[in-house]
């Protein structure tokens, strides 16, 4: 079997597939508020992603997440689900959405094969959803989450990015919402990438800021739970439900990174922190019916992933790109 090994002896099998650039919010910490979208034929084809999907599987990535943007908002992407699940080497296909369509499409994500879901939610406070996600709707997502709960998912996590003096005051609560629905959570440490302009370093909350706060209601114990992914897991003692911590400031998690990115243009991202990129679009486009050769510059790519990324929160930005570029 083939396998994907960076110049560090990391085995690389987990990889973040981005389906669109586009979403139907615009979060402070992901996006501009009036952002440009590629043209559509700068965007990679539903045959192109399933193309590409299928070269990483014969490499020996074994979980594929599909982000984008938001991944829902492109009308195909539950056909995406079905292509995927038919990849023989897959072991498991998830996906990161801000729940506003799971109400319509939980059901069939669910029946085309969807493994997992993980649905962003930063507060549970209308006013405060409609700051942070300059347009979005709060009960269209927790109708969402509630429509995949009864879709039949059940390994729904949910993301929070908290920043200080926006919701950190909400971080309770959103224990106490995943309590009540079983869900799990993961506090995600806000990541330096893109010039946004709402952008202040002292909104930075930490991990363990954000564990502290829970420990005020909640002695938090060690967890053996590992999902492939970054989060460090606690749990409570009186509830099944895990608590992730995902820490690229304070607990950097590199020399364990198991993953790369392609974006929705087909750039092979092989660092959140980094701007070295392998353009797999020009291959899949010029050489389509070829995948050894399309194999080949995944495998000739993986010795550009760098050791580790280098987040400084007293500096500017250096990654240019926003997270909706980027894929989640």
């Amino acid at each position: 079997m083939s396998q994907l090994i960076d110049s560090f002896q990391r085995k690389v099998d987990y990889l973040r597939l981005s389906v669109t650039d586009r979403c139907d919010f615009r979060c402070v910490y992901c996006m501009s508020e009036d952002p440009t979208f590629l043209p559509k034929s700068h965007v990679l084809s539903l045959e192109e992603l399933s193309w590409i999907a299928q070269a990483f599987t014969e490499l020996g990535v074994k979980k594929i997440r599909l982000t984008g943007g938001e991944p829902l908002v492109r009308s195909d992407c539950d056909q995406l689900v079905k292509l995927l699940r038919k990849l023989p080497q897959l072991e498991e296909l998830s996906m990161t959405t801000n729940g506003s369509r799971l109400s319509k499409l939980a059901q069939p994500l669910f029946d085309n094969g969807l493994s997992r879901l993980n649905i962003s939610l930063d507060t549970l406070n209308p006013d405060v959803f409609a700051q942070l996600t300059r347009n979005g709707k709060l009960e269209r997502v927790i109708a969402g989450i509630d429509a995949a709960i009864a879709a039949g998912f059940r390994n729904i996590k949910i993301n929070a990015v908290i920043l200080r003096g926006r919701n950190d005051h909400e971080v309770l609560d959103l224990v106490e919402f995943c309590r009540q629905r079983q869900l799990d959570i993961a506090f995600i440490e806000e990541m330096p990438i893109g010039l946004m302009d709402d952008r202040h370093r002292h909104r930075h909350c930490s991990s363990d800021e954000v564990r502290n706060i829970i420990e005020t209601r909640y002695p938090l114990i060690a967890s053996s739970k590992r999902t492939g992914g970054p989060s460090r897991y606690v749990k409570m003692a009186d509830s099944t439900i895990r608590i992730g911590f995902i820490s690229p400031h304070s607990n950097d998690f590199c020399h364990e990174c198991n993953r790369v990115r392609v974006t929705v243009e087909g750039q092979l991202l092989l660092c959140l922190g980094n701007e070295n990129a392998i353009d797999l679009k020009s291959i899949v486009r010029q050489f389509p019916a070829d995948i050894e050769r399309l194999k080949q510059a995944i495998t000739d790519g993986m010795q550009y992933k760098p050791q580790s990324h280098h987040f400084n929160l007293n500096a500017a930005p250096q990654i240019l790109r926003f997270m909706n570029a980027t894929g989640g």
